[in-house]
């Protein structure tokens, strides 16, 4: 776990963040500097550094001034996603990283997203990079960039199902793919610093369930600015990284690589994290009753005790979490999935009993080798 803990910790990612950022907007000497960053001190033969610059300048053309969901520039996420997955590894192979830095190409920078004039540009700069590339690895990287991609007549769960089958013989991609959440995980807040940064999560429950005179969490920090990126939200990607992390752990992927095994870890941590975030955010701003939250965290309990996180379960059998995975999170149409988060955004205690079962879900898969949540499948989600 040791190689997995820098790679979870909020604080050290938006530090990341701040100096690939500065490093973007120098555009005469960031891009040298960027891929020291993303090596972290590992040394790599000149040539390779070079077309590593060329990707990165690819990028940052075709990317232009896009932006992400929370305001920062697109391009920074594969940058940073390679980081990471360099960061897992004593020494990172190059047609890695250039997988994980091109991952979202053939979904992100199409004809249809940039303009055909601008895309056309684009295409000719990537082929002449191709040109400096080995051609056995040029083939391996446009056949992992393909299997990376989501078709749009795929589930999610169809998508990540087939990228774990073809894994056994391209075990990159699960590396590649676990970088890729980790990186979503961690963006979905735009803060100084991490919100719940020496604060003892679960001293604090053990005060709301034990401590008869306990006022109450209260934050040092005001109440954040609303964002695009809401906690129903938030939770849908955690929603999302327990589906791979299961479908991982039924297909046996990733069992003997070091590098996926710490990227699996760490992206538990950081998803249990981001659920402490949520339940402390609601306890200090919404539901501010002790008494509420000790019955929420008491209805959870008796839930969880009695396996309702070992398994998808049908909704309307009497439990606030009964039917979580199908009534909230199931893979529909966006439209459908946004109808759905509204509404759970709107239900504060449910929210607050989803983010335990989540705490509990990704603590399973760290203490159990052996652990997933039964019910998820490549085809769907049905209860178990």
């Amino acid at each position: 776990m040791e190689g997995a803990v820098d790679l979870h910790d909020l604080n050290e990612f938006f530090r990341l963040s701040a100096i690939l950022n500065l490093q973007l907007s120098a555009r005469e000497v960031g891009k040298q500097n960027i891929v020291s960053i993303i090596l972290g001190g590992r040394r790599m033969p000149p040539r390779e550094q070079d077309i590593l610059i060329r990707v990165l300048q690819y990028l940052d053309n075709a990317y232009g001034e896009t932006r992400r969901r929370l305001g920062p520039f697109a391009v920074l996420h594969p940058i940073r996603a390679t980081a990471l997955l360099a960061r897992s590894t004593p020494q990172p192979g190059m047609l890695d990283l250039l997988t994980e830095m091109l991952h979202d190409k053939l979904e992100d920078l199409t004809a249809a997203s940039m303009g055909d004039e601008h895309f056309n540009r684009m295409e000719g700069e990537f082929r002449a990079l191709l040109h400096d590339i080995d051609p056995k690895d040029e083939w391996y990287l446009m056949e992992r960039l393909d299997w990376l991609t989501r078709r749009p007549d795929q589930t999610y769960l169809q998508y990540i199902g087939n990228l774990l089958d073809r894994s056994h013989q391209t075990p990159a991609l699960i590396r590649v793919k676990l970088a890729d959440r980790l990186d979503n995980t961690l963006d979905m807040r735009i803060d100084i610093e991490d919100p719940i940064a020496g604060v003892d999560f679960f001293a604090t429950l053990f005060q709301v369930m034990f401590v008869n005179n306990f006022p109450g969490y209260r934050s040092d920090l005001p109440h954040p600015p609303s964002s695009p990126l809401n906690g129903a939200q938030r939770l849908y990607q955690l929603f999302k990284n327990a589906v791979v992390l299961s479908l991982m752990r039924q297909k046996e992927v990733g069992k003997g690589d070091p590098a996926a095994m710490a990227m699996f870890n760490a992206l538990a941590v950081a998803s249990m994290k981001e659920a402490q975030r949520t339940i402390l955010h609601i306890f200090a701003f919404h539901e501010t009753d002790v008494r509420k939250q000790r019955e929420l965290i008491m209805d959870a309990m008796g839930y969880v005790q009695a396996g309702g996180v070992d398994h998808v379960t049908p909704p309307g059998q009497g439990r606030m979490l009964d039917g979580l995975f199908l009534s909230r999170f199931e893979d529909t149409s966006p439209e459908d999935r946004k109808h759905r988060l509204d509404a759970l955004y709107r239900d504060k205690p449910l929210m607050v009993e989803a983010a335990i079962a989540f705490i509990v879900i990704f603590l399973s898969f760290l203490s159990d080798e052996k652990y997933f949540v039964r019910g998820v499948g490549a085809q769907g989600i049905v209860p178990d």
